[in-house]
């Protein structure tokens, strides 16, 4: 366990499990959902991040180069491969400090991704809350796709107020796979401030996101800032429970199998080519006014 402190805030990180935040506090709050004793699993955590790419491709398969690429199921999403591979392998500390964690993940060509890679992950502690970056170099001597999130888990109480300002979502097939865009409350739409409890199951891209969102707590408030690559916003608001994921991703899912000339998001990396993505959370203790 990696634990890191700065004032008011305090964050606990296991570079084994996927590099996974355990703990996220700030002023004795709960910022992100804490992990139980004993977790084996990502999906219990706080926060992973999502490389070489993010969410669902449909089936594992796509086309790339010319070649018909084949990945094996998720376990636990079968037929589906899901967030890349970075979230289910330990992670090397490459230097930590008593605010700072800096973490790399070599990764050669196999069956989980057939071109090799190198990823970076940090994560830094400040007055203003934490900082966190991902980043991918394409380590293979071919061009190679790529794509990059951060999957982080917020705590929510009943009361909790999410403000995301978004235009459209992608709504799913049956197989939960994206199949056509929509305006962002035909399902439900964030951008003036919807209570979380309220809305319905949410597990959805939205595009035209402006890179920031609030969590609006009631006694305190939680902010969310994205780099500009991030474009599209996972939500997964499952509705019952006490958390929800407001996922910075830099391509919609599904995007390795968009149609030719959509703007899904996906980038080509050229070997020794790198991209990156960031994320900051802050809190303050002052309530904000909602345009409702």
């Amino acid at each position: 366990m990696i634990d890191l402190a700065h004032g008011d805030w305090s964050l606990a990180l296991r570079s084994e499990l996927g590099a996974a935040v355990t703990r996220l506090t700030w002023s004795g709050h709960d910022i992100l959902r804490p992990t139980p004793e004993g977790a084996t699993h990502p999906l219990e955590t706080g926060s992973f991040p999502l490389v070489p790419y993010a969410n669902r491709i449909d089936r594992g398969r796509f086309g790339f180069g010319g070649r018909d690429i084949g990945l094996p199921p998720t376990p636990g999403f079968e037929p589906h491969a899901l967030h890349g591979v970075g979230w289910m392998r330990g992670w090397t500390v490459r230097q930590t400090g008593a605010a700072f964690v800096d973490l790399v993940l070599t990764a050669g060509a196999s069956a989980d991704w057939p071109w090799a890679w190198t990823a970076s992950h940090s994560l830094r502690l400040d007055d203003d809350g934490v900082g966190m970056m991902l980043s991918i170099t394409n380590d293979d001597p071919e061009p190679m796709p790529a794509g990059l999130g951060l999957h982080p888990y917020f705590t929510v109480s009943p009361g909790t107020v999410l403000t995301a300002p978004a235009a459209r979502v992608w709504l799913t097939d049956a197989n939960e796979i994206p199949d056509r865009p929509a305006p962002a409350s035909s399902l439900i739409d964030w951008s003036h401030g919807a209570a979380v409890s309220s809305a319905p199951f949410v597990d959805n891209a939205y595009a035209g996101w402006a890179g920031t969102a609030i969590l609006n707590h009631g006694g305190h408030i939680v902010t969310v800032a994205a780099s500009a690559n991030a474009r599209w916003l996972q939500v997964y608001a499952p509705g019952a429970g006490d958390f929800a994921c407001l996922e910075p991703v830099t391509h919609r899912p599904n995007a390795h199998n968009a149609p030719s000339g959509e703007d899904a998001g996906l980038v080509t990396l050229a070997p020794g080519q790198t991209l990156s993505v960031s994320m900051r959370i802050g809190a303050t203790g002052a309530t904000i006014g909602e345009d409702r």
